[in-house]
């Protein structure tokens, strides 16, 4: 009967602890989520863009476009930059509204 007491209260109390991190960490992942959320909301709100993960996916594809035709500058090739660096704009074009 002894036992059958001290397992009941240790596994209430395992479960009690297992529950508290659980708790603790979905916490910490919710304000992380919000505070990520916030961010690309305030981000393409400022940009005037749709808030969407296509948009997202092709804002870097033209900052990569235009990074490359930076890159393509240094390396002194003009006409890979000026090529670059219309396709960097003409996708950064469709995301800006």
């Amino acid at each position: 009967m002894i036992q059958s007491n001290f397992f009941e209260w240790l596994g209430e109390a395992l479960g009690g602890l297992i529950g508290f991190i659980i708790r603790a960490i979905r916490g910490v992942v919710d304000g992380l989520g919000g505070a990520v959320n916030d961010f690309l909301g305030g981000m393409a709100r400022s940009i005037g863009m749709n808030s969407s993960v296509f948009s997202f996916a092709l804002l870097i594809l033209g900052l990569f476009l235009l990074y490359c035709s930076v890159r393509a500058f240094i390396a002194r090739s003009i006409v890979a930059g000026v090529v670059w660096a219309l396709l960097g704009l003409l996708v950064l074009s469709w995301v800006v509204r």
